[in-house]
């Protein structure tokens, strides 16, 4: 089978030398017009006038838009219709669009968007967390609240208790590929939409919205992305809508790519939070009562924050049994970009607060976080705090097995004695586990469509609704195929993702697109197999297997290809569509109870690190990641996709600060301003392996896991490595806020100290 093989990324190839192709290097029609924004200056205000003629008669300017010279509806919203394209009168953020220029070049375009002389009337604007508690900024009507047991009784009889304050910052998603698009009119009102999007139905939909059109006059082509990480689920809808409005209105191709500042300045970041804990435990650290609250920077419209701070409160518990537990959730709205999903979708934010009190109880108690972590973990049969059952558990295997791998106790004696004959430079060492939930919480996501083809040589075509961004989801599908069929996976070639051929797609997004997607395309593979089975044997279908690239029946055999032949000529059909429903999911949002998930994937990581007492710098000196990936499609991939998750993941939380400044504009806008991790950040020692037991007890495809999202997680090690670290300068627990950067360590030094 061509599953559970460890093969290259299918456009591994073309990646190396430069010919993948992404929307900005599909030629572009000699008459297109390029596209760019004019944005706001100021955070909060009304328009009072603006001025586009030096605009107009800027060099190359074909066409300047304003929002009542849209011809439908002026919203890119993914939800609730708050999103408009074009400002209408009143502005929420800086760097919101006010209008739209397009010209006879990208250049042009940039050049004269930046002309317009606009008049405001600047109004007070909400910035900050605290600034919209104050004024009761939110997008529900007060917190959400799941809860479990008696947080307050189990409270008032625990043996200990502490409580405690964190800041988590944002995160800018910084593909590789910026936004792009690119619109081409056709026959009878039609458009042909390239976009760099995770969602081409939603493209869909909203381009029909704006040209006032049924959705099936819009066609969206997605071949591949440069990185999405959840920044291209919703954020691409503003692009494609403005290049199929112009392309509509002019009759000519449109086409719009950010440059990189206008890119930051616009589009949402991975939402920043602030989370308060109070926890009472005993003497073995085993919590008997814990209340988290959480605190959402939503930014100025909703997006798909509703659902990213629900599954923040969903991951609120980790890996741990809390018998009594209150979670509660402030979702606010603020006069900055909206925030919006990013790879984890609220997850890590739930999970740094649970992983923050292991580390608190660990030092209140003098244990090592490690015994505090393993008294907590969760027992099959025990209910989550929003009552579901956990049924999968194998933390209680999997952490001990890479401890053992990894020497952790000897390793941490061995930081000990280091931090005891230095005054300089302290190491610090942490091991936490992951337990991330799969499907999409808004339940009638989890469903997904294919379209296979089997042409008369046996090549074999498929078209599914998931979108490649570089995670290799392409080649696990086409892997799924080839198993189907018996045959090597070169025979499969999979093409763009194309709303003409599977409609109603959900977002590649929530670690689903190998689970959603490689069901649907075994579904169909399925189909045609016992359509070729039924003709070559009639009474036995069963009896024709498919194996090595030929097809036995009976005591013959023959060529893939030859079956395919012979039942063409036989006019049996060789196209099916395949689709998939995820299973046993049920969930009620507002109540806080039900299943939510699927199944659950599961990992743990061990970092160690040191950093300099007299400046703050840090390394990353060692990882160990054990991850669950159940049965593999493809470890090959996987490892990569745990690799790259742990240094992003790790980025976050010590080198990628966002700052606004006191007006609303964020200073961070640029590669040198804005760090990500680079290659001398990854661990100089990086040892990264699946957890060979793995296979899932549920039947998704193969008994494979979701590993775009859960390995995520493993950088939360290196934030706790780091306050170990600032633990060893003193007696008080360190209290270190995310990003960890060189200036927050010092600070934690310096108080640990005092």
């Amino acid at each position: 089978m061509s599953v559970a093989k460890p093969l290259p990324h299918d456009a591994a190839r073309l990646h190396v030398t430069g010919q993948a192709r992404y929307v900005d290097d599909i030629p572009t029609p000699g008459n297109a017009l390029h596209l760019a924004f004019g944005m706001s200056e100021i955070a909060r205000g009304r328009i009072l006038a603006m001025d586009l003629s030096v605009v107009r008669a800027a060099p190359g300017v074909v066409a300047v838009l304003v929002a009542e010279d849209l011809p439908g509806a002026n919203d890119v919203s993914p939800s609730i219709h708050d999103e408009p394209l074009l400002a209408e009168g009143e502005v929420f953020y800086l760097g919101q669009p006010l209008f739209l220029v397009a010209a006879e070049s990208h250049l042009e375009a940039r050049k004269a968007a930046r002309l317009a002389k606009v008049d405001y009337e600047e109004l007070p604007a909400i910035l900050t967390i605290d600034q919209a508690m104050a004024a009761d900024s939110r997008f529900e009507d007060g917190p959400r609240i799941y809860q479990i047991g008696d947080a307050d009784a189990a409270m008032a009889k625990a043996t200990h208790e502490i409580d405690g304050s964190m800041e988590l910052g944002g995160q800018e998603h910084f593909y590789l590929e910026g936004q792009a698009a690119m619109a081409a009119p056709m026959e009878g009102g039609d458009v042909l939409v390239h976009s760099s999007t995770q969602h081409p139905t939603e493209i869909q939909h909203k381009v029909a919205e704006a040209l006032n059109t049924d959705m099936n006059a819009v066609r969206v082509e997605v071949r591949r992305m440069g990185g999405g990480f959840g920044g291209k689920e919703s954020q691409g809808n503003a692009l494609a809508v403005s290049c199929a409005v112009i392309a509509q209105m002019t009759g000519r191709p449109a086409k719009m790519r950010y440059d990189r500042d206008d890119d930051m300045m616009i589009t949402g970041k991975r939402h920043d939070f602030r989370l308060d804990y109070r926890v009472g435990f005993d003497e073995t650290g085993k919590v008997q009562a814990i209340e988290f609250t959480q605190y959402a920077r939503c930014g100025w419209a909703l997006d798909l924050s509703l659902p990213v701070a629900d599954r923040a409160m969903l991951h609120a518990d980790n890996a741990y049994h809390l018998p009594h537990a209150r979670i509660v959730s402030h979702r606010l709205k603020t006069h900055t970009q909206s925030a919006t999903a990013f790879r984890g979708f609220g997850g890590p934010q739930g999970m740094v607060g649970i992983e923050r009190v292991m580390d608190h109880i660990a030092h209140h108690l003098g244990m090592d976080p490690l015994q505090v972590r393993q008294a907590n973990f969760y027992e099959n049969g025990q209910k989550t705090p929003y009552h579901m059952e956990v049924e999968d558990f194998i933390l209680d295997q999997l952490v001990p097995e890479l401890a053992q791998q990894a020497e952790y106790e000897k390793r941490r004696k061995a930081v000990a004695e280091w931090n005891a004959r230095n005054d300089v430079l302290k190491k610090g060492i942490a091991l936490t586990p992951v337990k991330f939930g799969i499907s999409f919480t808004l339940t009638h996501l989890n469903q997904a469509g294919a379209l296979v083809h089997v042409y008369s040589d046996g090549s074999i075509h498929l078209n599914h609704g998931g979108t490649e961004m570089g995670q290799g989801l392409f080649q696990k599908v086409a892997q799924v195929a080839a198993s189907c069929f018996g045959v090597d996976v070169s025979t499969v070639k999979i093409t763009a993702t194309d709303t003409a051929k599977v409609p109603n797609t959900s977002a590649t997004a929530a670690s689903s697109g190998s689970d959603l997607n490689g069901m649907a395309v075994k579904a169909a593979c399925d189909t045609i197999r016992e359509r070729i089975a039924e003709h070559l044997l009639p009474d036995a279908p069963r009896k024709v297997h498919f194996a090595g690239g030929k097809v036995f029946v009976g005591d013959e055999e023959m060529t893939f290809a030859e079956a395919a032949a012979a039942a063409y000529q036989a006019r049996v059909s060789l196209s099916s569509t395949g689709f998939y429903k995820t299973p046993k999911v049920e969930w009620d949002r507002i109540k806080g109870e039900g299943r939510p998930f699927f199944y659950f994937a599961y990992g743990a990581s061990i970092t160690e690190v040191v950093i300099d007492t007299l400046t703050g710098e840090n390394r990353i000196l060692r990882a160990d990641v054990l991850h669950d990936a159940g049965a593999s499609l493809n470890p090959a991939l996987d490892i990569g996709q745990v690799e790259g998750a742990y240094v992003q993941g790790a980025g976050w939380l010590t080198t990628e600060e966002l700052v606004w400044d006191d007006k609303g504009r964020l200073r961070t806008h640029a590669p040198s301003t804005y760090k990500i991790p680079a290659c001398a950040d990854r661990p100089d020692i990086f040892n990264v392996s699946l957890w060979d037991k793995g296979r899932n007890v549920e039947e998704t495809i193969y008994r494979s896991k979701a590993v775009g999202e859960p390995p995520f997680m493993h950088g939360i090690s290196a934030l706790l490595a780091l306050s170990d670290a600032v633990a060893a300068c003193g007696d008080t627990y360190p209290d270190l806020d995310a990003p960890a950067t060189p200036e927050c360590i010092l600070k934690a030094v310096q108080k640990v100290r005092s």
